[in-house]
């Protein structure tokens, strides 16, 4: 089982110290927390506001209403809960690139893992077709200069899944950096589309 990332008690003050910099909504604590873990640990909005909420109930942060948002504020109390507690931030923001690394590393060491895996499922399903084909007295026929289709599928499946993981990344990190627009997903489905009208 993976260790929380932030400590009892640790979340709140580094909420703290992101609303030290500006104020900001829920959405944007969110974010800012993604970006200091760079993707690996993206909280949960069932995460954040719970504790936003309890930092209101002990007047360390206000909430007010920007449109459709709400802005979350530190109070003059939350600055002096935060300067009593400076070397605990300190201590926290050790942990926190501690906590990116071993994110990272699980994160890489699934990947490998699956990709293993998969690996191990392509070749165990090219040799039951070729044992299923032996059995039934069919001749498995390999073309030498291209490979066989069933080859040719299992390569083509690979690499998409390869894509489509790198993919997912870099997206999620340009939506966290809030760099991820329309203008992204229409050019992303057009070049797509593309492709697979060219094979």
């Amino acid at each position: 089982m993976t260790p929380p990332v932030f400590a009892h008690g640790q979340l709140r003050l580094y909420l703290l110290s992101l609303l030290a910099e500006h104020p900001m909504h829920g959405y944007e604590l969110i974010q800012a927390l993604g970006e200091r873990f760079g993707g690996t640990y993206i909280p949960s909005a069932g995460t954040i506001y719970p504790r936003l909420a309890k930092l209101e109930d002990e007047a360390l942060v206000t909430k007010s209403t920007d449109g459709r948002k709400t802005v979350y504020a530190i109070t003059d109390a939350g600055r002096t809960a935060l300067a009593s507690r400076k070397s605990a931030l300190d201590g926290i923001e050790s942990d926190v690139t501690d906590s990116v690394r071993r994110l990272a590393h699980e994160v890489r060491t699934s990947v490998n893992d699956a990709m293993k895996t998969l690996r191990a499922d392509l070749a165990s399903a090219a040799r039951d077709a070729r044992d299923d084909a032996r059995q039934s007295g069919r001749t498995v026929r390999v073309d030498t200069a291209r490979g066989s289709s069933n080859t040719l599928v299992q390569e083509a499946e690979v690499v998409l899944t390869e894509f489509r993981h790198n993919l997912r990344a870099d997206l999620r990190t340009r939506a966290i950096s809030g760099q991820l627009t329309r203008q992204s997903v229409d050019l992303l489905k057009t070049q797509l589309d593309a492709v697979r009208a060219s094979l």
